[in-house]
């Protein structure tokens, strides 16, 4: 999963999407490290820039605006993304905790997490909106921006917290707010010292002052909030505060997991790391970013210190993965603030200084602007093979001369993977056992055995392809749901399936992770389908590949086929289209990482209770929408049946993005044979003019399914389908009695 940067000897592992590791991330794009392989671990697939957090609560910028898309920069540095959030460390394992996936080994792994408000007042947790992490507060200051739009009377609204963060936040939310709101609401601004902007020059806090006493803002200085309720917040000197919407922007708190997973933590819980950015207790182990203390040189928690970090980490994990020497890095003490006012305006401030006006806020718009197209506008970067010499800085010379001879190896054994390798990797695996299963993967032979329930039938397929997802985990259970999708379209009932798994060679341990994440992938999914795993082949080639044979059985009376198609029939497609045009502008770093994780999640859902829906409702035929496209699968299913039938394009459901991505001509490599089934199309000039009218032909990956129901069980078909989690359900077109030629398609704009 390298995408052709040689074969993997190191694991980089980078846990957080923050300004240190997005700069890392491009530094690794423009010049790969050979023989390492990066893992990013992140629980947003789009990062915010906090500098320009203000501007997107005050309204003069979008949602891609200010945030950087880990989606086309990692696949940019050549890295797997794996969308997922980090708990904990095995620190002698060396691995990383996921919540929703197995462990990630690493060799060498960063952390730059950020940190969050220390929500340290009773109540606030509950009551009050934390500003960190970013991410979370983007969401909620919508919903908490719609509460006081919508309130008939005026709200009270507090910000807890007068630094940089608290003040920009206070007054960008009273401009966003005061002329939107029924009743325009009042702003109170808490701090808990007796004046704002602590860590600020006087000419600075004097400017804010005038600014908030302008704008209306209550300041309460020396209030430090003990309790949070609702409607109310209590200093603790017993002051209470009416305040209906409460956001918190007072100092930063860690995460609790690095600390208990053994690393070296300061007394708030912030790594401790020495001037080289590495752990002052574990060697391999860096953090950068707010998450991070340097013992030597002790700073506030600013984006700035985690941006100017980002080169010497980069540097750093570079000589950290090769073994060479380590060099330190020293921040600088000071540094230039831009605060805005909310109102295009804003106030430089270092030291002493401070100016102020609206030619601030387009100095900084520019600068911002400028630090968000270095990672949103990324350049075409070539791959070349790794030479020896550059291979060997990673791993000894036995391990990289095994691996560039593996051209000569012969493939007369089948270039099985090794059976040790295989064996440790199974015993890990916990594949569902069957008793109609005589002979799998608890009792090894030649073939499985299984039997066969009297009176039904035998229904079999087999799908194979090369990865379409970084995370090998991932594609384990797309490339499941994928396989799985035939037997479910045929009504009938999975029982057991056989693996076909290619692994680039690599080292052992390299090789053995991977394939432990794909089985463990395809496990999870065929466990949920009630479908053991009973054997398979691996075998060594260029790129990863997974496919599944499998074997299912059906009762003939209720075998749904392609060929059972009505006139009156009404078509409905279960899951929306889009998984070809997405992935091939995904390759080209042209699709949004939000599109891509929601095509994942889109292939992910198993249409085995669909299928179940579908047939409770009088389904006449049934296929699974895959590699044909809708278009290809449907013509298939008009020829079995001796129909015509007619698609309502603007009916169709598209995955997010891929409106976009067809409009922008970015289409699958199996798109133009699919295409050549145009000539079915009856309107195929007058269609064609549509945007949209290439999705039709647009390849899918664990795709839904496309059924014709009597027309009379189609709203309580959706409704059904609705109520089991497929949302995108939709009647995209009817069946037609067949023409005078031969099938035919009408495609209505």
């Amino acid at each position: 999963m390298q995408g052709g940067r040689g074969p993997v000897l190191k694991d980089l592992v980078l846990i957080g999407g923050g300004h240190s590791h997005v700069i890392v991330l491009r530094r690794l794009g423009m010049k790969p490290v050979p023989g390492l392989q990066v893992t990013v671990i992140a629980r947003d697939v789009h990062t915010p820039y906090s500098g320009m957090l203000p501007g997107l609560i005050a309204g003069h910028y979008g949602f891609d605006d200010v945030h950087i898309d880990l989606g086309p920069l990692a696949r940019f540095a050549g890295a797997r993304l794996y969308h997922d959030e980090a708990v904990g460390l095995d620190l002698a394992r060396r691995t990383v905790q996921c919540r929703g996936r197995p462990p990630v080994p690493f060799d060498v792994l960063s952390i730059d997490i950020g940190a969050a408000p220390a929500l340290n007042a009773a109540g606030a947790a509950a009551h009050a909106v934390p500003v960190k992490p970013i991410a979370t507060l983007v969401e909620r200051w919508e919903q908490l921006g719609a509460r006081v739009r919508e309130a008939q009377r005026a709200l009270q609204v507090g910000v807890v917290g007068a630094g940089a963060a608290g003040v920009e936040l206070v007054l960008a939310a009273q401009y966003a707010l005061r002329r939107r709101a029924a009743a325009a609401p009042t702003f109170h601004l808490f701090s808990a010292t007796d004046r704002i902007l602590p860590g600020h020059g006087r000419r600075a806090r004097a400017a804010f002052e005038r600014v908030l006493r302008a704008r209306g803002v209550r300041v309460h200085a020396g209030a430090r909030i003990a309790a949070v309720r609702p409607g109310a917040v209590v200093a603790d000197d017993g002051a209470v505060h009416a305040i209906d919407e409460v956001l918190w922007a007072t100092e930063a708190a860690a995460q609790p997991w690095p600390g208990a997973a053994g690393l070296d933590v300061d007394e708030r819980g912030f790594i401790r790391v020495a001037d080289t950015l590495e752990s002052t207790s574990h060697a391999g182990v860096f953090a950068a970013g707010d998450v991070a203390a340097v013992v030597n040189h002790p700073r506030e928690k600013a984006g700035v210190f985690a941006v100017r970090q980002g080169p010497p980490l980069a540097a750093n994990l570079r000589r950290a993965v090769r073994g060479e020497p380590l060099e330190p890095f020293r921040p600088q003490r000071r540094f230039l603030s831009l605060i805005s006012t909310g109102d295009r305006r804003a106030v430089a401030s270092r030291g002493r200084w401070a100016l102020e006006g609206r030619w601030v806020w387009a100095w900084k718009d520019r600068i911002d602007r400028r630090f968000m197209t270095r990672f949103n506008h990324l350049p075409t970067m070539e791959t070349e093979a790794a030479p020896d010499v550059e291979l060997a800085r990673l791993a000894p010379a036995d391990a990289v001369q095994r691996i560039a001879g593996a051209s000569m190896r012969c493939a007369g054994c089948g270039s099985k993977v090794g059976a040790t390798l295989l064996d440790r990797v199974l015993s890990r695996l916990a594949p569902l056992r069957r008793p109609d299963v005589v002979a799998g993967l608890d009792a090894l032979d030649d073939a499985s055995i299984e039997r066969v329930p009297p009176g039904q039938v035998a229904v079999r397929t087999v799908d194979a392809f090369r990865a379409i997802v970084d995370d090998p985990y991932l594609f384990g259970r797309i490339t499941a749901n994928h396989c799985l999708g035939d037997i479910y379209a045929m009504g009938a009932a999975p029982r057991s399936a056989l693996a076909i798994v290619t692994v680039p060679l690599g080292p052992d341990d390299k090789m053995e992770a991977l394939l432990r994440d794909l089985l463990g992938g395809v496990v999870e999914a065929l466990n949920a389908a009630e479908t053991a795993l009973v054997g398979g082949h691996t075998t060594e080639g260029d790129d990863v590949s997974l496919g599944l044979a499998l074997s299912g059985v059906a009762d003939p009376a209720q075998v749904l086929r392609k060929s059972g198609m009505q006139p009156g029939n009404r078509l409905v497609l279960t899951a929306p289209l889009g998984t070809g045009t997405l992935f091939a502008a995904h390759m080209r770093l042209r699709a949004r990482g939000r599109w891509i994780d929601g095509a994942v999640r889109s292939m992910l859902q198993s249409s085995r209770a669909a299928a179940e829906c579908l047939r409770a409702h009088g389904a006449t035929a049934c296929t699974d929408v895959t590699g044909f496209g809708l278009l290809g699968h449907l013509l298939e299913m008009a020829r079995a049946s001796d129909v015509d039938a007619r698609i309502k394009l603007p009916a169709v459901p598209l995955l997010d993005g891929a409106r976009e991505t067809v409009a922008q001509g970015w289409l699958s490599s199996l798109h133009p044979h699919n295409a050549r089934l145009e000539r079915a199309v009856v309107n195929a000039e007058e269609a064609a003019a549509a945007p949209i009218y290439p999705i039709v032909f647009d390849p899918q990956t664990a795709g839904g399914l496309l059924a014709s129901v009597p027309a009379e069980r189609t709203a309580d078909c959706l409704d059904a389908l609705r109520d089991q989690g497929y949302g995108r359900a939709a009647v995209i077109g009817a069946v037609e009695p067949r023409g005078p030629r031969a099938e035919r398609i009408g495609i209505d704009l």
